[in-house]
C-alpha cells in the first residue's frame, strides 16, 4: 500500500469509491479535452487510469466512442488478462497491450495517454528525440524515449512489454511512424504532458521548416 492509498483507507470505505469517481471524472474530462484539439483519429487513441482499489486494473475508454462524445458510464474496467470487469462497450486491443504492460512495469504510474495526433505523429516520423530548443521541450530533457521498432498496431504481447521497456522510468516515449504516450501520477500530468509534448513537436517542425 502506498502513502496515496493509505491516506484514502484513513477516512474509511467510502473514500476509495470518491477516488475512484474522481479518477473516472477527470479521465472523462482528459478524453473530451483530447477531443476537442482534435488528438482523437477515427478509433485511434486511449487514456488510461489505474483502479485505486484494484491496482492491478485500469479505467480505459471504449473503443469506437468519439473522444468528444464519451461518458462516464462507458469506462470500461480491465485487468492484466484483458478481461471486461466493467462496462459493456468494445475494449481497443492495442489500448489493451501497451497500458497493460505500461501500468504493470511502472507502478508510480497512475494514468497514460496515447493518441496519434498531428505533430506528435509527424515528428514522430523523423525517428529522432526532441531538441531543448525551448523552455517547454527542455522538460523532457533526459526524460523522453523513443521506441523504434513500431511494426503496426500493436496486438502482439511482446511489442506491448518492448514498448513498456522503451519507455523505462521517463514521462514520455516518441513512438517512431506512429505518435506518442506520456504517463503520469494523476490523470491531469499525464494529459498536461501529453498536450505539451505535442505543442513541443510543434515548435520543433516549424522552428527547423524556418531554417
Amino acid at each position: 500500500m502506498n502513502v496515496d492509498d493509505s491516506l484514502l483507507m484513513q477516512d474509511g470505505n467510502n473514500s476509495i469509491e470518491d477516488e475512484r469517481l474522481h479518477r473516472k471524472q477527470r479521465l472523462t474530462a482528459a478524453l473530451r479535452l483530447f477531443g476537442k484539439f482534435g488528438f482523437d483519429e477515427g478509433a485511434a487513441g486511449h487514456i488510461t487510469v489505474r483502479d485505486p482499489e484494484n491496482t492491478d486494473c485500469f479505467w480505459v475508454n471504449p473503443m469506437g466512442v468519439s473522444f468528444k462524445q464519451v461518458k462516464l458510464s462507458e469506462l470500461l474496467l480491465v485487468n492484466h488478462e484483458g478481461e471486461v470487469l466493467e462496462g459493456n462497450g468494445l475494449l481497443n486491443g492495442a489500448a489493451f497491450t501497451i497500458h497493460s504492460h505500461i501500468h504493470r512495469a511502472r507502478p508510480d504510474v497512475i494514468a497514460a495517454a496515447h493518441s496519434h495526433s498531428i505533430y506528435g505523429k509527424s515528428w514522430a516520423a523523423l525517428g529522432r528525440l526532441l531538441d531543448p530548443i525551448s523552455q517547454d521541450a527542455c522538460a523532457f530533457f533526459d526524460d523522453h524515449s523513443l521506441y523504434e521498432d513500431f511494426s503496426g498496431v500493436v496486438l502482439n504481447m511482446s511489442e506491448g512489454e518492448a514498448l513498456a521497456h522503451a519507455l523505462g522510468q521517463n514521462k514520455a516515449c516518441i513512438l517512431q511512424n506512429h505518435g506518442l504516450i506520456t504517463v503520469g501520477e494523476s490523470i491531469e500530468s499525464a494529459a498536461w504532458w501529453y498536450f505539451t509534448m505535442e505543442r513541443s513537436c510543434q515548435a520543433q517542425l516549424l522552428a527547423e521548416a524556418a531554417g
